[in-house]
């Protein structure tokens, strides 16, 4: 995108120097009351990136609104350069009925690039992308994990996209994925725009996780430094040393029954350490589930009664495990502490 273009959304024109409290039109429901996606857009006076900072695709991930209430209260975006919109709620229809999904049950995040004339969730996602992606030169989209899971705070971008790789090193998380590009998914219609797009993962459904939260702030605000969108911060903070996995695999229960977790998120394993065991209600038959690999543990089910093969550990593999351990540190120095 050009720097200096008008820009435009929803109808409502925001001048250099301007911020904008805007609402999309999405639908009407049942009762005919309508229905609007909330976005909030900060214009510097002077030209820079256009970047947008999005969440609730999936509607019962709650964690990304409240990072989004956050960023927007930090005094750097006093002195922006360049853009920043957010878009906090973009299913709204999965956020006030506490679901991931849409009325028509699809998931948004395999809709894009989404259709005028489709389904609701294809008309959803055509809005967010016509009126917000298509105007924005980088992204960052929030989620956490799916219903049951919780994820440790990382990045997944597909890094072959130019600039991707660097801005993912600043988000200043333990593990950075290499995602594949999967059809109908926000990244996919970034990669084809060759925007860098962040993935920023954390958390679990419905809850909020103060760790993630705060995580996904100043990972944010990091790369906007980055991007020449904010001040560099006149405080000395210690950087975390992101490393990229060689990728992920799910370890699954191999036996039904009820589970104690041995081995939580973050935990760096060896190729069989005991992870978890699962038993009967009566304390009998204790079946142990290992590590197929050596790796870090970036997810696991949150739901202590399993089906044999349901994914219960989400190990990230690395080439070697040590440098993990200084990351996770150097995370856990920065986020892992009782708020004051």
């Amino acid at each position: 995108m050009a720097e200096g273009r008008e820009l435009l959304i929803g109808g409502v024109k925001i001048s250099p120097g301007e911020s904008r409290q805007i609402s999309l039109f999405v639908s009407k429901q049942y009762d005919f009351t309508e229905l609007f996606m909330p976005v909030k857009v900060i214009r510097g006076r002077e030209e820079g990136p256009r970047l947008f900072v999005s969440s609730a695709i999936h509607g019962d991930e709650v964690n990304g609104v409240e990072i989004i209430k956050r960023l927007l209260k930090h005094r750097g975006l006093h002195h922006l350069k360049g853009t920043l919109i957010c878009a906090p709620i973009v299913n709204v229809f999965g956020f006030n009925s506490l679901s991931r999904y849409l009325p028509d049950r699809r998931d948004l995040n395999r809709c894009f690039p989404g259709s005028r004339k489709g389904s609701l969730a294809s008309r959803l996602a055509r809005l967010f992308v016509t009126e917000i992606l298509d105007k924005c030169t980088h992204g960052i989209d929030l989620h956490t994990g799916s219903l049951h899971r919780i994820n440790l705070p990382q990045i997944r971008a597909c890094l072959k996209v130019r600039g991707t790789r660097r801005l993912a090193n600043e988000f200043d998380v333990p593990v950075i994925l290499d995602a594949d590009i999967i059809d109908g998914t926000l990244r996919k219609v970034a990669y084809e725009r060759n925007m860098p797009l962040l993935v920023f993962e954390g958390g679990e459904p419905l809850r909020y996780n103060e760790i993630a939260i705060r995580s996904g702030v100043a990972g944010i605000l990091s790369v906007m430094r980055a991007l020449g969108m904010i001040e560099k911060s006149g405080k000395k903070t210690r950087k975390v040393k992101s490393l990229i996995a060689k990728g992920t695999s799910w370890v699954r229960a191999p036996h039904g029954g009820i589970l104690i977790i041995r081995k939580g998120l973050g935990s760096i394993v060896r190729k069989n350490e005991l992870l978890g065991i699962v038993s009967d209600p009566l304390g009998n038959d204790n079946i142990e589930i290992r590590a197929k690999k050596k790796g870090i543990i970036i997810g696991h089910t949150q739901l202590p009664l399993v089906n044999r093969g349901d994914a219960v550990f989400n190990v990230a593999t690395f080439e070697r495990t040590k440098p993990l351990v200084q990351s996770m540190e150097q995370f856990d120095d920065r986020f892992d502490y009782e708020e004051r």
